[in-house]
C-alpha cells in the first residue's frame, strides 16, 4: 500500500470541503482533498437548487389558479405535464452540478484523491485499500445524509428521500410526506401545487423551523388549509404493495383512515457523516452524539491540528454556513499553528414555501431562555393580511415578530411567515450583524408601496414597547394607505 505525507488533508469535496481547500491553498501548496462520493455538492445535486426548480414550476401553476382573484380567467383546464416539469428540473440541476464539477476538474490531479478516508490515529488516514497518508493537519468536511424511522425500511424503492425526487421522469399521483420541516414543507407543497395528492405527517407538533408560538400557529393554520397536514400524526401501519404503499393512520378527528400512495417521502432529518471515519481511533473529544467537540469561531477540535466544518459538525446545516465554516477551517489548517477566529455571520434561515418562512438570530425560544430572569425582551409585530403591497398582489398572508432588548433598544432577531420573507430576512440579518438598535433601523429608507413597509410597522410597534419612541398611530398614513 502506498504511503505519502501531506501538510493539509481535507476529507470531503462538498461546499465546506471546497471552501476549505481554497483557503488552505493560500498558505501552502501541499494540500490533498479526498472524496469518496460524487462531485457536485449537496446543494447543487439534491438540495437547494433542484428543489427551487421544482418550487418555481409549482409557483407558475399556482399563479394560474390565483388569476381569477384579479379578474383574469385563463381559458380551459390547466394541464401540468409532469414529464416536462421533471425534464426541466433535471436539465437545470445538471447544469448547476456541471459548474461545480468543472471547478473540481480544474484542481490539479495531485491535489485530489478518490476514495473513502478513515483515521488510523490522530495524524494518519487510510483511503480504502490504496493509500496511507500521514497528515500534519486535517479538515473533516464529510457532510451529512438523510435518516428515517426504521418502520420505513420495508418499503424498498417506494421509500424516497429528497435525492430521489430529482431523479423522477414524471410526477406521481400521490405521496405521503413525513416531516414538515424545511425539506418536507418545500417539496410537499410544491408537489401538491403540481397536482400530486399530498398527505403530510409530523410527530413533534411543529411545522417549519420557527419557535415563536404565534408564528408557529399561523404557519400550521396556513399550510393545513392548503393540503392535509397533521403535525402529530399517528401512523398505524405502512406496507409495501405491488403498486406503492398502503397507509393506515388516525386522522385529526381520531378516525382510522386507509389510503394508498405511490411513495413515502422521508424528510425526517439528517445525520452527520462521521460514523465511518474511525474517530474511535483518535484522541478527539466527542460529544454525547459522537460528534467531535469544536470551537465555532476557529472550527478547531480538541486535537488542535484537526478541524471540522459544514454539515459534518451538525451546527447549522445551511450552504452559506458550510462555506463560511470551510473557509475558516481551511484557513486555520493552512496557517497552523497561528490560529485566527473567523467571521461568523448573523444566523439567517429561509423556507421557500408559500408563504415563505424566515428566521433571523437565535430564535424566540433561545431568546426567552436567555432573558428568562428578567423582563428585558420585547416583541413587535405586524400582520401582512392588511399590509398595502401584500394585498395589491394577493399575497396578504403572514405575520412578522421582531425582538428587541429593553434598555439598550438593540435588535435581537425575528421570526416570520409571509410574502418576500427571503428578502426581509436579509435586511434584518444585516441589521443584526451590525448591532443596530430599533431606532437606527427606523431611520433607514422605506420606499412606498413595498412589502418592507410592514417591517417598519413591526419596528414601530417594538420601539413603543421598548419605551424609546412616540406611541404609533393606528393605521398610520404618513406613507399612504396600507403602509
Amino acid at each position: 500500500m502506498e504511503k505519502i505525507k501531506k501538510e493539509v488533508v481535507i476529507i470531503g469535496s462538498g461546499t465546506a470541503g471546497l471552501a476549505a481547500y481554497r483557503a488552505a491553498l493560500l498558505h501552502t501548496d501541499d494540500v490533498l482533498k479526498i472524496e469518496g462520493g460524487p462531485y457536485g455538492t449537496t446543494c447543487a445535486r439534491v438540495g437547494c437548487m433542484p428543489s427551487k426548480l421544482l418550487i418555481a414550476a409549482a409557483e407558475a401553476a399556482h399563479s394560474i389558479e390565483k388569476a381569477p382573484g384579479f379578474g383574469i380567467h385563463p381559458g380551459g383546464k390547466t394541464v401540468i405535464n409532469g414529464r416536462e416539469v421533471m425534464d426541466r428540473v433535471k436539465r437545470e440541476r445538471d447544469r448547476f452540478v456541471g459548474f461545480v464539477v468543472e471547478s473540481v476538474d480544474n484542481i490539479p490531479a495531485d491535489h485530489k484523491l478518490r476514495g473513502y478516508a478513515r483515521f488510523l490515529d490522530d495524524h494518519t488516514l487510510q483511503v480504502d485499500d490504496q493509500m496511507i497518508i500521514e497528515a500534519d493537519r486535517i479538515v473533516i468536511a464529510t457532510g451529512s445524509r438523510p435518516v428515517w424511522p426504521d418502520m420505513f425500511n420495508s418499503l424498498g424503492d417506494r421509500l424516497i428521500i429528497n435525492d430521489d425526487v430529482f431523479e423522477w421522469d414524471d410526477l406521481p399521483q400521490a405521496v405521503a410526506v413525513f416531516g414538515p420541516g424545511v425539506i418536507g414543507l418545500e417539496l410537499g407543497q410544491a408537489l401538491h401545487r403540481l397536482g400530486v395528492d399530498v398527505l403530510m405527517f409530523g410527530r413533534s407538533g411543529t411545522v417549519g423551523p420557527v419557535t415563536d408560538p404565534a408564528i408557529q400557529e399561523y404557519s400550521h393554520k396556513t399550510f393545513a388549509e392548503e393540503f392535509y397536514l397533521d403535525t402529530r400524526g399517528e401512523i398505524l401501519n405502512v406496507e409495501r404493495t405491488k403498486e406503492g404503499v398502503a397507509l393506515k393512520y388516525k386522522d385529526k378527528q381520531g378516525k382510522i383512515q386507509e389510503t394508498h400512495v405511490d411513495y413515502v417521502l422521508a424528510a425526517t432529518g439528517r445525520k452527520a457523516n462521521i460514523d465511518n471515519l474511525g474517530l474511535e481511533k483518535t484522541s478527539l473529544e466527542l460529544d454525547e452524539s459522537g460528534l467531535p467537540i469544536f470551537e465555532p469561531y476557529t472550527m478547531q477540535c480538541s486535537q488542535p491540528h484537526i478541524f471540522i466544518a459544514g454539515d459534518a459538525n451538525d451546527e447549522i446545516p445551511l450552504l452559506h454556513e458550510a462555506a463560511d465554516q470551510g473557509k475558516i477551517a481551511g484557513d486555520n489548517a493552512g496557517r497552523y499553528p497561528a490560529i485566527h477566529a473567523g467571521l461568523r455571520r448573523a444566523p439567517i434561515g429561509v423556507v421557500f414555501s408559500d408563504p415563505q418562512i424566515a428566521t433571523v438570530g437565535i430564535g424566540w425560544k433561545k431568546l426567552t431562555e436567555k432573558y428568562s430572569n428578567c423582563e428585558c425582551l420585547a416583541t413587535g409585530e405586524v400582520s401582512f393580511e392588511d399590509q398595502g403591497r401584500s394585498r395589491v398582489m394577493l399575497k396578504n398572508k403572514g405575520l412578522l415578530h421582531v425582538y428587541g432588548e429593553q434598555g439598550t433598544g438593540l435588535f435581537l432577531g425575528a421570526e416570520m411567515i409571509g410574502p418576500a420573507a427571503e428578502h426581509i430576512a436579509h435586511l434584518l440579518a444585516w441589521s443584526l450583524q451590525n448591532r443596530m438598535t430599533i431606532s437606527q433601523m427606523l431611520d433607514m429608507a422605506f420606499y412606498h408601496p413595498v412589502i418592507e413597509e410592514g417591517v417598519r410597522t413591526a419596528l414601530r410597534d417594538l420601539n413603543e414597547k421598548l419605551h424609546l419612541g412616540e406611541k404609533g398611530l393606528k393605521n398610520c398614513l404618513d406613507c399612504g394607505p396600507g403602509a
